[in-house]
């Protein structure tokens, strides 16, 4: 058994935990300074990881390695394995057409601007981080709003402001599901807790999103919709995560939200035509004045049903015994570690849930949406291999990313710098959220941000005696105010506009509204460590 230690380099903590911190500090400077590809970065950082793992810590080569296959089959299968299947479903809709009879639906859901910018960015834009995420619902709603009319320039702030609330629980919940499995804290728990913060944020961004279309005459206005909206959207993650399904919490927010905007009577009413010429200064797309069948609209609604249908049938208590009869656990081979006190920890030991996961239920809603839509087989499955080859630097990135986080917690890296950062004490809960809104900024991705963090938040928490599982929920919570300004979306925002080369006028745009409301969450997670707000947590 390889037993990890705290202090292997000289005996010192601190010495220690600056040779640990080695691997994200290659992966911080390559993607911050020195812009390189986030895939080349992630391959990079994982080889540091296993040198300090092998070198430093005395972890054996062999095992350093078979912890690095474990995280790359991780990224793989789940998490990964989600994000192709979503995907998937979005570019048979796009081959078929139905995304433009969906985008076309949506502009004759109302005439006002402001309320166009909360029905296409903030609950289409959710509905699209549920099912996929990684950048997919940043550059469709900003192309929607650019087709409504909007200003490319305001349509991709409002997508980029809007992509906040809805992440920690995005591609069906996958980045809550990899703190709990980077963690070791039951996935119950870990969404329960976020469930109780972001929820918090979807009261404000809808507010906020109106701001920025129209500015105090948007909110003076529209306050109402935008605060029906936002409140649905907050009751039902709130409650979807707290007492369903983190698979089902975006998705049950966006339909709710969308719902609620939809019954307030000021959603449905024209706006003044000062308004629209004052926000609509871009070129509305004509083909928006174009009428569908009735029969084709519903097709194209129909990938949201059947993926919503699938996983509630999957909830069912009986259906779901059923599909976890599939899950194959097992000792995860040429791996055997031990906790700097010599207990086995949980990554000796491998859970593959083969049907009983978000990717294969969204695949099963891929097959259905299929036949309702009219795609061959055939062309089915090429689209499936073109969404793989599309995706193959994300999967590059976010399997080195897994390779390395796992490499760094059994080695004992993270409990390293975990026990070196509890010495903050307290101001701990006001720093997580910032580590995870860093890290968020940095890779892009709440899910990679986590697995980078969520060990040591941990760690931390336990040697400081506050609450892990606060902690670990405030990496995820404060780090979907740092998807806003990561390179990864605003070149995708950008790109998606037609504003190429404009990264750095963008980012000065959103960087305030993300310190501001990150400011928000870090004073949310210090007031839930506290009695202040403690009553908020399970």
């Amino acid at each position: 058994m390889y037993v990890q230690q705290l202090e292997p380099v000289a005996g010192s903590l601190g010495l220690s935990a600056l040779i640990a911190t080695l691997p994200l500090l290659t992966v911080l400077v390559l993607l911050g300074a020195v812009r390189m590809k986030a895939h080349r970065a992630g391959l990079i950082g994982l080889a540091a990881a296993v040198l300090v793992a092998w070198l430093a810590y005395g972890m054996p080569l062999g095992q350093t390695a078979s912890s690095a296959a474990q995280g790359a089959l991780f990224g793989l299968f789940p998490i990964l394995w989600i994000v192709v299947n979503a995907l998937w479903v979005y570019r048979m809709t796009v081959r078929t057409r139905h995304f433009d009879i969906l985008r076309r639906s949506f502009g004759r859901l109302s005439d006002d601007p402001r309320v166009q910018a909360l029905v296409v960015a903030f609950c289409f834009g959710a509905l699209l981080e549920a099912l996929a995420g990684f950048g997919a619902p940043v550059a469709i709603s900003a192309v929607m709003l650019v087709a409504l009319g909007f200003d490319p320039v305001r349509a991709a702030v409002v997508a980029l402001v809007a992509n906040t609330a809805p992440v920690a629980f995005g591609a069906m919940g996958t980045p809550v599901v990899t703190l709990a499995q980077v963690t070791g804290l039951p996935l119950d728990t870990v969404a329960t807790v976020v469930g109780r913060q972001t929820p918090l944020l979807a009261l404000v961004v809808p507010l906020l999103l109106v701001w920025l279309v129209d500015g105090r005459r948007g909110l003076r206005e529209t306050w109402a919709p935008a605060l029906a909206c936002g409140s649905a959207f907050a009751v039902a993650q709130f409650a979807a995560s707290n007492y369903v399904s983190a698979q089902l919490a975006d998705i049950g927010a966006a339909l709710a939200g969308a719902g609620a905007l939809m019954a307030v009577p000021h959603a449905r009413r024209a706006a003044a035509e000062p308004v629209r010429a004052a926000v609509l200064t871009g070129v509305r797309s004509d083909d928006l004045d174009h009428d569908d069948p009735r029969p084709e609209v519903l097709r194209a609604y129909a990938p949201y049903v059947l993926i919503v249908a699938v996983f509630s049938l999957a909830q069912i208590p009986a259906v779901k015994e059923v599909l976890a009869k599939a899950t194959r656990t097992f000792d995860w081979p040429f791996l055997n570690v031990g906790d700097p006190s010599g207990d086995p920890v949980g990554g000796n030991v491998f859970s593959l849930p083969l049907v009983a996961t978000g990717g294969t239920l969204v695949l099963l809603a891929g097959v259905g949406t299929a036949a309702v839509i009219g795609v061959h087989a055939r062309v089915a499955v090429r689209e499936w291999a073109a969404t793989v080859h599309e995706l193959r630097f994300a999967i590059l990135t976010v399997t080195s990313v897994l390779a390395l986080a796992y490499v760094m917690n059994l080695s004992g890296q993270a409990a390293t710098i975990g026990h070196y950062v509890a010495a903050a004490g307290a101001g701990l809960a006001f720093l997580s959220p910032v580590l995870g809104w860093f890290g968020v900024a940095v890779t892009g991705s709440d899910t990679s941000a986590n697995a980078l963090f969520g060990a040591f938040q941990v760690t931390a928490a336990q040697q400081s005696g506050l609450s892990p599982e606060l902690l670990a929920a405030a990496n995820s919570s404060g780090g979907v105010l740092g998807k806003m300004i990561s390179p990864q979306n605003l070149t995708i925002a950008c790109a998606a506009v037609g504003l190429a080369g404009k990264e750095g006028d963008l980012l000065r745009k959103v960087l305030p509204w993300s310190l501001g409301l990150l400011l928000v969450m870090c004073l949310i997670v210090v007031g839930q460590s506290t009695p202040v707000l403690g009553w908020m947590l399970p």
